[in-house]
């Protein structure tokens, strides 16, 4: 399975990145979706995020079984974007299941199926957060971006409106 993995901060081009990168190479991509419209400003952003992707996409709203939806769904598409770890990494902590999800993200990548883009956000470039809970996310998210970079093929960093290759 080929992997990329795009990061950068908030607002930089991360999303707009990953599915030009997927139009470019996947005639029927899908996207695994893992916000959760909770309020009128997050179904505002999803419902622009789906506007701005074609017709020909697939999108499968999965907040946490994400290996799970790229199994289900592999049959259909030829590649897939996951949008985004950061997003689905808060789900999975406020539902108790992070440390085995990041094992079996991991995991999943590493097997054979259709190419995956991941995006995610870098979260650790700022202040130390004042909460406990707010560090202990932080951590998690270097954790899991540098697992997820680790076996990546490709890695891009935004900055800018601009994609980096880092590896």
């Amino acid at each position: 399975m080929v992997v990329a993995l795009v990061g950068g901060g908030a607002r930089s081009g991360k999303s707009r990145f990953a599915r030009e990168y997927a139009e470019r190479r996947f005639a029927r991509p899908a996207l695994v979706a893992t916000a959760q419209p909770l309020d009128d400003e997050m179904a505002e952003r999803i419902a622009r995020h789906r506007a701005e992707r074609g017709p020909h996409w697939t999108t499968i709203e999965e907040p946490l079984d994400i290996a799970g939806a790229m199994r289900r769904e592999q049959d259909r598409c030829d590649g897939f974007v996951i949008d985004c770890l950061t997003l689905w990494l808060s789900n999975a902590l406020h539902a108790g299941r992070v440390e085995a999800g990041i094992d079996q993200l991991v995991e999943s990548l590493t097997g054979t199926g259709p190419p995956v883009v991941l995006v995610t956000n870098e979260v650790g470039c700022g202040i130390v957060p004042e909460n406990a809970l707010a560090r202990r996310y932080r951590d998690l998210a270097g954790q899991m971006n540098q697992r997820c970079a680790a076996i990546a093929q490709e890695v891009y960093w935004m900055a800018f409106g601009f994609p980096l290759r880092v590896r």
